[in-house]
C-alpha cells in the first residue's frame, strides 16, 4: 500500500511539473504577462471604483434587504469581478488577433476558474453557519481548481489509497470527502425546502399553532434524514452494516441519554395533545410568562421582566402547569381587602364592584363580585373577583390598578381601611402610666 501511494504521489508530481514546463512555452509566457497586467489593472480599478460604489450603497434607502446583501457581496468581491471581466476581454481580443486556441487557452482557463470561484462565493452565502460556510466555500474552490486543471482523477486516486480495509469494508478518505460533499449539498436543499414549507404551514390559519410546530418538526426530521441516507447511498456506503451499527450505538446511547430522549418524547406528546401552544400564558413553579417557542428538547417561556426561561419538556409533562389560556382567554383574578366595622358592608361591596369595573382591562361583560370572607380582629374582610382576557399584559399590574381604584373610591366615600391597633403597657414601673398606641 505504501509503495502504491508513493507511486501515485510521484505521478501527481510529474504531471504538475509537466504543466509547469508548458507554462514556459513562448505562447504561454505572453499569456502570463497578460494575466499579470490584468491583475495590476484590476487592482487599480478596484481602488478607484470602491469608494464611489460604497457611497452609492450608503445612499440607498428603502431597498429590500436581500438586494442590499447582494450589492454588499459585489463590493466585497469587486477586485475578482473586475479581474474576470478583464481576462475575458483579453481572451476575446486574442481570439480576434489569432485563430489558434492555444494562444488564448491560459486566459480562458483562468477566466473560467475565476467565474466558478465567484459563483461559489455567492452561492455559499446561502449557508448561515459561518464555520460551515467557510468549509464549503474553500472545498468547492479547491474542487474547481482541480477540475479545470485536470488533476481530479490523480487526486482522487491518491485519496482513495488512504483507506481503512476491514474484511469487505473499505473506508477511504475519498469516500469521506464525497460523503461530506453530498451531505452538505443535500442538507442545503433540505433546509431550503423546510423553510419554504414552514412558511406555507405557518401561514395556514386553519392549522392550530401546536400542529404547525409538529408538522414543521416532522418535516425537518424526514427531509434531513432522507438527505443523510441518500448521500451515503450515493457514495456507495452499505446501509445494511450501518443499520446494525446504529442499532448497537442506539442501545448504548439509550442508557446514557435517557433525559434527552425523555424530553424529545415529551415534546412530541405536548404537540399532539395540544396542552400548550405558542402564545399561551402559563405558570410553572415560580415562573409566569407566555410561551415563545416549542423546541424539540425544551419550551421557551418569556416573562414580564424580559427573561427567557428554557423549561425541559419533561417538566411540563410530569409537573403541575397552570395554563391561563388553555381553552379560552378568560382569567379570573381575586384580591383581598378589609374595611372598618363602622362601614356599611352593603355599600362597601357596591363600591368595590364599581371600582373594579372602572379599570380599563377589567371585563364588564362578565360580572365582578365582592363577598365577605370573615370578621377579622381589626376589619371586616372581603374578596373581590373580576375577569380579564389578556393575561399576557400581566397580572400584578392589573391587581395594582384595581387596588388604586378601590383606594380612590373609598377615600371619596369616607370608607376607612383599618390597621391593627395594640395597647402597650410597661410592667414593673408604677410611675409610668399605661400608654395606648
Amino acid at each position: 500500500m505504501d509503495g502504491s501511494l508513493t507511486a501515485q504521489f510521484n505521478d501527481l508530481w510529474s504531471q504538475a511539473m509537466m504543466q509547469g514546463q508548458l507554462l514556459l512555452l513562448p505562447s504561454r509566457l505572453y499569456q502570463l504577462g497578460i494575466l499579470v497586467a490584468c491583475v495590476g489593472l484590476s487592482w487599480w480599478l478596484k481602488r478607484a471604483i470602491e469608494p464611489r460604489f460604497t457611497n452609492w450603497l450608503r445612499s440607498l434607502e428603502g431597498r429590500p434587504k436581500w438586494q442590499l446583501r447582494v450589492l454588499l457581496l459585489v463590493r466585497n468581491r469587486l477586485w475578482l469581478i473586475v479581474f474576470t471581466l478583464l481576462i475575458w476581454i483579453a481572451a476575446r481580443i486574442m481570439a480576434e488577433i489569432t485563430p489558434f486556441p492555444s494562444r488564448r487557452f491560459l486566459l480562458e482557463l483562468v477566466g473560467t476558474i475565476a467565474i466558478a470561484i465567484l459563483a461559489v462565493g455567492f452561492a455559499s452565502r446561502l449557508i448561515h453557519n459561518a464555520l460551515l460556510q467557510k468549509i464549503v466555500r474553500w472545498s468547492l474552490w479547491a474542487f474547481v481548481i482541480l477540475y479545470y486543471t485536470g488533476l481530479v482523477d490523480e487526486v482522487s486516486r491518491v485519496l482513495d489509497s488512504l483507506a481503512l480495509d476491514i474484511g469487505d469494508f473499505h473506508l477511504s478518505l475519498l469516500t469521506i470527502v464525497q460523503a461530506a460533499a453530498a451531505i452538505t449539498v443535500l442538507f442545503l436543499i433540505a433546509r431550503l425546502l423546510t423553510q419554504a414549507a414552514s412558511k406555507s404551514i405557518k401561514s395556514n390559519t386553519e392549522i392550530s399553532p401546536s400542529m404547525q410546530v409538529l408538522a414543521v418538526k416532522l418535516l425537518q426530521v424526514l427531509l434531513f434524514g432522507a438527505a443523510f441516507f441518500i448521500a451515503l447511498k450515493m457514495v456507495g456506503v452499505d446501509l445494511t452494516g450501518l443499520a446494525v451499527l446504529s442499532g448497537a450505538i442506539g442501545v448504548g446511547l439509550g442508557f446514557g441519554l435517557q433525559k434527552v430522549v425523555s424530553n424529545l418524547v415529551s415534546g412530541v406528546i405536548i404537540l399532539l395533545d395540544k396542552s400548550i401552544k405558542p402564545g399561551d400564558v402559563i405558570s410553572i413553579g415560580d415562573t409566569f410568562g407566555w410561551i415563545n417557542a416549542l423546541g424539540a428538547r425544551y419550551v421557551s417561556i418569556t416573562t414580564r421582566d424580559g427573561r427567557e426561561y428554557l423549561i425541559p419538556n419533561e417538566d411540563l409533562i410530569t409537573g403541575q402547569v397552570v395554563n391561563w389560556s388553555h381553552s379560552n382567554d378568560f382569567v379570573r383574578l381575586d384580591i383581598h381587602f378589609g374595611t372598618a366595622y363602622d362601614d356599611d358592608p352593603h355599600e362597601v361591596r357596591r363600591l368595590a364592584i364599581e371600582a373594579a369595573k372602572s379599570v380599563d382591562r377589567v371585563l364588564t361583560t362578565r360580572p365582578a363580585v365582592c363577598h365577605i370572607t370573615g370578621f377579622g380582629d381589626s376589619s371586616v374582610d372581603y374578596i373581590l373577583r373580576f375577569w380579564i382576557t389578556d393575561p399576557t399584559g400581566g397580572l400584578t399590574n392589573i391587581r395594582g390598578n384595581v387596588y388604586l381604584a378601590l383606594w380612590d373610591t373609598f377615600q371619596e366615600a369616607g370608607i376607612s381601611i383599618p390597621f391593627p391597633q395594640r395597647e402597650v403597657r410597661l410592667l414593673g414601673d408604677k410611675s409610668v402610666a399605661p400608654a395606648e398606641a
